[in-house]
């Protein structure tokens, strides 16, 4: 082993409002203070009930990706399993994500800043 991953790091307009959005799909505390980073305007962080650290960066003239579209590609996206589909669905909709497909039972959605994620039935 070389390293250990240290956190997931999120390009956004708004670091703080796409934390507290993590925040309710996944639990977990907003911008916990920890040595490791400096909170501020630019920069959130999640610090998650299992240990995960999800960082949210704000950048500048932010362009999200796109689903499915080769030409704006999605570079990554999060797996996120729920009990039910449904129900989870009416919740992170409740919470401003955005549908956008199926893909082989898996629901597809954008979070508000566009980062694509899908919810899995358990």
């Amino acid at each position: 082993m070389i390293g250990k991953l240290q956190c997931i790091v999120l390009d956004c307009p708004d670091p703080a409002a796409l934390a507290r959005f993590y925040a309710a799909l996944l639990g977990g505390e907003v911008d916990r203070p920890d040595r490791r980073w400096s909170l501020g305007a630019t920069w959130s962080t999640l610090h998650t009930g299992d240990g995960r650290v999800l960082c949210f960066q704000g950048v500048e003239q932010y362009r999200p990706p796109q689903w499915p579209d080769p030409a704006h590609p999605q570079q990554m996206h999060l797996d996120i399993d729920v009990a039910d589909v449904d129900a989870a669905e009416r919740a992170v909709l409740a919470l401003g994500a955005t549908r956008l497909s199926d893909a082989g039972g898996w629901r597809v959605y954008a979070d508000p800043a566009g980062h694509p994620f899908c919810l899995v039935g358990g």
